[in-house]
């Protein structure tokens, strides 16, 4: 016990709470919200939606092996890729129980079934990309898992990448590679009763050694009633401390799922009011608020 305490005052040392957070954009929110729903469409049916958001559809592909999918579209000059998920919940859950391992061109560890599906989207895509246009990542699920992977290999090939913008999304790498890429533009935009963004789970053992999976980026918790909560960092990773084993419930389907997503963050407003995330986690008989 003592050393997890000490492992994980060292974790609040590393990354500390932030005490301020800028106001997040909810028509950019708004707008990759829909392209990752629009994932999920019939590939005959894509190009089509996608017109009615101003959107042209440049690229679209679905790898047969892993049943990923993805779309890449251009808007006002702006490139972006979008990358399906999946609405199946229990399927999430045990795909995510695997180890990190290395990837040579970012330098960090990753999880290997993220990374792969990564790779490929990337070699993919790059053959229609236009040099010079900014470009933006987002998706859903294992989808945004993917996204911010991608952009992670866009940012290490120069590539303008502007934002990522990812909705219930899955831990992709551990500390070390986290703070590698602290400066990736990712907002993730989570839900209080979905599970998938706090997997895999925090893991006493793994925490002695600083090797646990851990967030980028800034969250945004969509809590209902036009309220939301921003997080980041090592108040974002004690949400996982309230993750257990047992069976993902239909709340925690119904609240992973895309559609729940799309109908909150289209009730966003400039009037929607921030509130703070509260943990309800002491150490030592203080309150880590």
């Amino acid at each position: 016990m003592l050393k997890f305490t000490r492992a994980l005052l060292s974790l609040i040392f590393i990354f500390p709470f932030a005490l301020a957070f800028a106001n997040p954009d909810f028509s950019v929110i708004k707008a990759q919200a829909k392209l990752s729903d629009d994932t999920y469409l019939a590939a005959e049916s894509m190009a089509e939606h996608l017109q009615e958001q101003g959107q042209t559809l440049v690229h679209q592909a679905t790898f047969v092996n892993s049943q990923v999918s993805y779309l890449l579209s251009e808007k006002d000059g702006v490139q972006t890729i979008a990358i399906r998920g999946t609405a199946n919940l229990e399927n999430v859950m045990l795909n995510l129980n695997v180890s990190l391992l290395p990837d040579t061109k970012l330098d960090i560890m990753l999880h290997q079934g993220f990374a792969y599906a990564a790779k490929a989207v990337y070699k993919d895509v790059k053959p229609y990309l236009v040099a010079g246009k900014p470009i933006q990542t987002t998706g859903h699920s294992l989808g945004g898992a993917i996204a911010v992977i991608v952009a992670m290999y866009l940012k290490m090939d120069d590539y303008p990448l502007t934002n990522v913008v990812t909705f219930g999304q899955p831990k992709v790498t551990n500390v070390s590679g986290a703070e590698r890429f602290a400066g990736l533009p990712l907002t993730r935009i989570v839900t209080l009763q979905d599970i998938v963004p706090l997997v895999p789970p925090l893991s006493p053992l793994q925490i002695q050694e600083l090797d646990i999976y851990w967030h980028l980026g800034e969250e945004v918790i969509l809590m209902g009633n036009n309220k939301f909560s921003i997080t980041s960092g090592i108040k974002s990773m004690l949400r996982a401390t309230k993750f257990t084993s047992a069976i993902p419930s239909e709340q925690n389907l119904t609240a992973h799922k895309m559609t729940t997503y799309l109908g909150l963050v289209n009730a966003l407003t400039k009037k929607s009011t921030e509130v703070p995330y509260k943990m309800q986690i002491s150490l030592f008989g203080f309150s880590l608020e």
